[in-house]
């Protein structure tokens, strides 16, 4: 017997993701952002990042396609770059205060999204799923030969 291809936890986790973006996508929209820069967000607003390599790193993205995203979020009006005091040769970077006082509306309309995607899921069901996903994705990097706490990009 052979496995359908198209019911591959691959190909169903990419249906998902896809899924995820687009309606994450068309609410955030109004609200100024894009799901591409959550991360970004997200590490800023608390904290865990605030130099374009310290942000690449937390979005495991290469350095060139994080400066271009910042770049559009400082055009967008989204973050702020200052001289970094220890380094005159790069910048901290923060967000604006818009992009701060639109996070938590951000953050509702996407874990409504997500409730509303899990509808009819149990909690515990939720909590697997979550678990789930957490180990698959550590055995991707495991695979790739990567550790998603210490990459150097």
């Amino acid at each position: 017997m052979s496995e359908d291809v198209l019911s591959t936890p691959g190909h169903l986790i990419s249906l998902a993701a896809r899924g995820f973006t687009r309606l994450s996508e068309s609410r955030l929209k109004p609200l100024g952002f894009g799901v591409g820069q959550l991360p970004v967000l997200v590490a800023l607003q608390n904290g865990n990042a605030s130099t374009q390599r310290d942000l690449a790193r937390f979005a495991k993205v290469e350095q060139p396609p994080m400066a271009q995203m910042l770049a559009r979020m400082e055009r967008d009006g989204l973050i702020e770059r200052t001289p970094d005091p220890a380094d005159g040769r790069s910048s901290r970077i923060m967000l604006t205060e818009a992009a701060r006082e639109s996070m938590p509306e951000a953050i509702a309309t996407l874990f409504q999204g997500n409730r509303e995607a899990l509808d009819g899921f149990t909690r515990q069901e939720s909590e697997q799923l979550v678990g789930l996903l957490t180990r698959l994705i550590a055995n991707l990097d495991k695979i790739a030969g990567t550790d998603p706490n210490s990459r150097d990009l």
